[in-house]
């Protein structure tokens, strides 16, 4: 038989030794629930060595054989160096983000996604109705995959993302375009990322209107992204990967993640997790780019041209950079 115990908040937890018993009634309907039941929290203690002592201590103290961790990558990188302590754990990766290496995709990708796009159709309805240029922004400080996937499923004329930059001047010139062609309104999906910033290119454009054709608006979609029912495949997911978590954990496979790759559960070393760099996906970059000349953006510096992608370190899905594990 497995006791289960719930950590509150995270590693702050482990720092608090804040453990309690979690029984069937607990979690009774926790599936179709946003957020998470035992809350998350950033802790700088957790990042020093002393602090993962008193961690270490703490789940030892308290008679914890193993953890389960879910989080991105500074919870990977946390859970890495509590493994190096030899504290056995399996971790589950869950960002909006999508930027974990060895997993097609981590938890709260699909909901986030499908959050967005229901604010981009309701924002396309004003925008058409009024001949405006929305620029809405999404998360992802430094990956554009939120607003990459959800510019493509939202129909979005422009897409602009930290891995492929743009100017606001040929943000413009390519709304001037659409604009000749008859377009009635203009959706340009955001990532927070980008620079020099979607408030830079919203006041540079709201400068310009006349130039553009449309009045220019601005919408921060913000933490909304972050909440939510999850949705059917999400519910499916984690079930999957919460299975294979305990069954890694109970057979002494320790100091691993479990992802999903080709729709397979595949489990890898935290070593590799926490030295890779996951990029946005080629084919979904080239597929935004045909849907962007369909659109009528003449510019071809939208978004970059294959030769100037692999500069920018756009080479594939996953690249494992020769370095070591960084600083959590």
């Amino acid at each position: 038989n497995i006791e289960v115990y719930g950590v509150e908040r995270g590693y702050q937890g482990l720092l608090e030794a804040d453990f309690h018993p979690l029984l069937i009634r607990d979690i009774g309907g926790i599936l179709g629930r946003g957020g998470t039941v035992l809350q998350s929290a950033r802790i700088e203690e957790f990042k020093s060595e002393a602090g993962r002592r008193k961690a270490l201590h703490n789940l030892n103290k308290s008679a914890i054989d193993g953890l389960i961790i879910i989080g991105g990558n500074g919870t990977h990188q946390g859970a890495y160096a509590l493994s190096r302590m030899g504290f056995p754990l399996v971790t589950i990766p869950s960002t909006i983000d999508n930027d974990l290496c060895f997993t097609d995709i981590t938890l709260g990708v699909d909901t986030a996604l499908n959050t967005v796009l229901e604010a981009i159709d309701k924002i396309r309805d004003t925008a058409s109705s009024h001949q405006r240029a929305f620029l809405i922004e999404t998360m992802g400080r430094h990956s554009g995959y939120l607003a990459l996937m959800s510019g493509i499923a939202g129909g979005a004329e422009i897409i602009l993302i930290p891995e492929a930059p743009m100017t606001p001047e040929q943000v413009l010139e390519a709304i001037q375009a659409q604009y000749a062609l008859g377009k009635a309104h203009s959706i340009i999906v955001v990532a927070e990322g980008y620079k020099p910033g979607t408030q830079a290119v919203y006041n540079f454009l709201r400068e310009r209107e006349q130039e553009c054709g449309f009045t220019v608006r601005m919408t921060i979609l913000g933490h909304i992204q972050r909440g939510g029912r999850p949705t059917a495949a999400e519910r499916v997911l984690a079930t999957r990967l919460g299975v294979a978590a305990v069954q890694e954990l109970t057979a002494g496979n320790y100091g691993v993640m479990v992802g999903l790759v080709g729709n397979k559960i595949q489990v890898t070393d935290l070593s590799q997790v926490v030295s890779c760099h996951k990029g946005v996906d080629l084919e979904f970059y080239e597929l935004a780019k045909t849907l962007e000349f369909g659109k009528g953006n003449r510019l071809k510096t939208a978004l970059p041209t294959l030769s100037q992608w692999s500069r920018l370190g756009g080479d594939g899905t996953v690249r494992v950079e020769d370095r070591a594990p960084e600083e959590f």
